[in-house]
C-alpha cells in the first residue's frame, strides 16, 4: 500500500476544513444526528441530506425545521445540499440556509433518480449548459461572497461524446463563476448506481482543474478505499456516503491512515453499543421518542454489521417498536465486549440511493426501506 501525505486542509472561502473527509449528503441518513456522531469519529465536513428549494422556502420553525435545518456548534464546518430548477425559487433557498446556520450551499448537479431528473432537478441540468450555469450564477450572486458554494455533479448524463463535452463546459464555467469546490462521483446519470465509479475520470477532472478543490465520491467503503481514491486521482478530499453509515470509525481510521499509522481494529461491542446508544439520544431530540425509534432502525441495521453475530442483530434492530425495545436490544446484545468486526462492501448492484425516493421534500415515509447514495 502507497503511503504518502494527502488530505491536507483545503480552504473553501473563509471555511476551513482541518480534514477534507466529508459525509456526504444522503436523503434519509445525512440528518443532524448523523453528522454529530461522524463529527465526533472525525470527519472533517459534512453535508446535510439533500433538500428542495421549495421545501426550504415554506418550511416554518415548527417539527420541520427543527428536523431538517439545524445546525450547531460542534456540527461545523458544515454545508447544505440543494436542489431546485429555477433561480427565483433556488437562489432564496440558498439565501435561507446560509441564515439558518449552515457553513456552506452544496448545488446538486448529479442525482440519478428519475423523478427528480423528469422534473428538470439533480442529473438533468448536465444536460442543458447554459440553464446550469445560469441557477450557479444567480445563486452566487444571492449568497454572500465570503460563503463557499459548491457544486456536486455526476461524470455526465451518458457516455456519449456530446455528454462529455457538456461536462467540461458546465465545470469550466462553475470554476469561472466562483465555485469553491466541486465533487464528482463518477458514475453518470443513466448509470445510476450499477457497476464501478470511474476514478480514472477523477484523475481527469483534477488534472483538468489544476489548483482547484476537487473532492472525489463513489465506491469508498473503507479508509484504504479512500487512500487509494486520493493516490490514484489526486483529488483534494473525499466524500463518504454508503460506507460511513452504521460504520463512522471510517473517519477515525482514515485519519490515522494519513497520519502514516495503520487502522486501528474494528470497535469493540462495548464502543459500538455507546456509539449508538449516543446517536439515538439525538435521535429522540429531534424526532422525539416514538418517531427515533423508527427512524433509527435503518440505521439499526447498518450497525449490525459490525457486530460478529449480524444478522441476528439486525433482525433484533428491524423487530424494535419502542425506545424499551431498541434499548433492550443493545442491553441483550452489547452485553460482551466482543471484538467488532469489519463489514463487508456491497456487492455490485445492489439497491442503493435515496435512489428511489430522492430528496426531502416535506414527508418522512418508508425510512425503514431506504438506503444510502454510493
Amino acid at each position: 500500500m502507497v503511503l504518502l501525505p494527502f488530505l491536507a486542509p483545503v480552504p473553501l472561502a473563509s471555511v476551513a476544513i482541518d480534514f477534507p473527509a466529508a459525509l456526504a449528503a444522503m436523503s434519509g441518513y445525512s440528518d443532524w444526528p448523523t453528522r454529530v456522531i461522524a463529527r465526533r469519529m472525525g470527519a472533517g465536513y459534512t453535508i446535510g441530506e439533500v433538500l428542495l428549494d421549495q421545501f426550504v422556502i415554506n418550511v416554518t420553525k415548527g417539527n420541520k425545521a427543527r428536523r431538517y435545518i439545524r445546525v450547531t456548534a460542534e456540527d461545523h464546518p458544515c454545508a447544505a445540499q440543494l436542489m431546485g430548477s429555477t433561480a427565483e425559487a433556488l437562489a432564496p433557498a440558498a439565501l435561507k440556509l446560509i441564515q439558518a446556520g449552515f457553513d456552506a450551499v452544496d448545488l446538486n448537479f448529479g442525482c440519478p433518480v428519475r423523478k427528480v431528473v423528469g422534473k428538470c432537478r439533480g442529473g438533468y441540468l448536465l444536460s442543458r449548459p447554459a440553464e446550469a450555469l445560469d441557477l450557479l450564477a444567480r445563486v452566487r450572486k444571492a449568497v454572500p461572497r465570503h460563503v463557499p458554494v459548491t457544486l456536486k455533479m455526476r461524470r455526465g448524463l451518458d457516455d456519449t461524446e456530446e455528454s462529455r463535452q457538456r461536462f467540461w463546459q458546465i465545470l469550466d464555467g462553475a470554476l469561472a463563476l466562483g465555485i469553491a469546490a466541486v465533487t464528482i462521483h463518477g458514475r453518470t446519470v443513466r448509470q445510476r448506481y450499477e457497476g464501478w465509479s470511474s476514478w480514472d475520470f477523477l484523475r481527469q477532472v483534477k488534472e483538468h482543474v489544476g489548483g482547484g478543490i476537487v473532492f472525489g465520491s463513489g465506491d469508498l467503503f473503507t479508509a484504504d478505499d479512500c487512500r487509494e481514491m486520493v493516490a490514484r486521482t489526486r483529488v483534494d478530499g473525499v466524500t463518504v456516503a454508503r460506507g460511513a453509515i452504521g460504520n463512522p470509525w471510517i473517519f477515525r481510521d482514515l485519519r490515522l491512515l494519513a497520519a502514516g499509522r495503520p487502522a486501528a481494529d474494528p470497535p469493540g461491542l462495548f464502543e459500538q453499543r455507546e456509539v449508538i446508544r449516543e446517536h439515538y439520544r439525538l435521535a429522540e431530540e429531534i424526532y422525539g421518542p416514538a418517531r427515533a425509534c423508527y427512524v433509527m432502525c435503518k440505521f439499526g441495521i447498518k450497525y449490525s454489521r459490525l457486530h460478529p453475530r449480524a444478522e441476528e442483530v439486525r433482525d433484533a434492530f428491524v423487530a424494535a417498536h419502542s425506545p424499551d425495545q431498541w434499548q433492550q436490544v443493545l442491553e441483550q446484545w452489547y452485553a460482551e465486549d466482543l471484538p467488532g468486526v469489519r463489514p463487508s462492501p456491497p456487492s455490485l448492484g445492489d439497491a442503493v440511493g435515496a435512489a428511489s425516493k430522492g430528496p426531502r421534500e416535506n414527508n418522512f415515509d418508508d425510512v425503514r426501506t431506504r438506503v444510502a447514495d454510493r
